[in-house]
This record gives C-alpha cells, structure tokens and sequence, in this order.
C-alpha cells in the first residue's frame, strides 16, 4: 500500500534551519507532484510548498516564499523541506502529500498524506 512518511521535526530556534524530509513507498513516485502542508490545532491545513513530478517547478505560500525550498529526488523516493530563517509562526506538524498529475494548493485535492512531523519553532 502506498506509504508516505515524514521525518526531521524538532524543536529550533527562531532564525534557525531544519529540514524535513518525506520517504514515499508504494506508488510510483515520479508520477506524483508533491506537497508540504502545515496544521496547528483548530485551524485548517494550510498548503506551504509544491513540486511538480519532475521536480522542475515549484509553488510556495507566501509567508514561507524565500525561506523554504522544496526539492525532490526521485531516484530515492523523498520529497524534502529545506526550511530557513525559522519563526514561531511556523511551528506546527508538517504533512507530505501525493497528488497525480500537478500541484495544487487545495489540501483535499491531494490523494495520499503521511502521518505529519511536529516542527516548534522558539522564541
């Protein structure tokens, strides 16, 4: 069955760097444009960053445009989340998400999602 699993959370300081990364398993990867979203408690998941199947084009929020990149490698199956210049606004779990054919914004147009990673950001 398909798989998509997040790694990498933790706990940074504000200004700092973490990178999360998603291991898919069980689909055929290159075929999936994939997602970063992001979800604190009582509010909806809210889209961060996408890649297209090649990893040829990218789309990022807003409030995360020029301190995230998102990236791929398809040889190995992992979609990544290079986050920078960490605020407390950013703390939440951090989803990957699988959708055929391109990237969308929509959280529910995305098929497959993994179980999340808590990333916490500190003052």
């Amino acid at each position: 069955q398909v798989q998509l699993v997040e790694s990498g959370g933790g706990l940074v300081q504000a200004g700092g760097s973490l990178r999360v990364s998603c291991a898919a398993s069980g689909l055929t990867f290159s075929s999936y444009a994939m997602g970063w979203f992001r979800q604190t408690p009582g509010k909806e998941r809210e889209f961060v960053a996408g890649v297209s199947r090649s990893g040829g084009n990218t789309y990022y929020a807003d409030s995360v445009k020029g301190r995230f990149t998102i990236s791929r490698d398809n040889a190995k199956n992992t979609v990544y989340l290079q986050m920078n210049s960490l605020k407390p606004g950013d703390t939440a779990a951090y989803y990957c998400a699988a959708r055929t054919i391109s990237i969308t914004t929509i959280w529910n147009q995305y098929e497959y999602w993994g179980q999340g990673t808590q990333v916490t950001v500190s003052s």
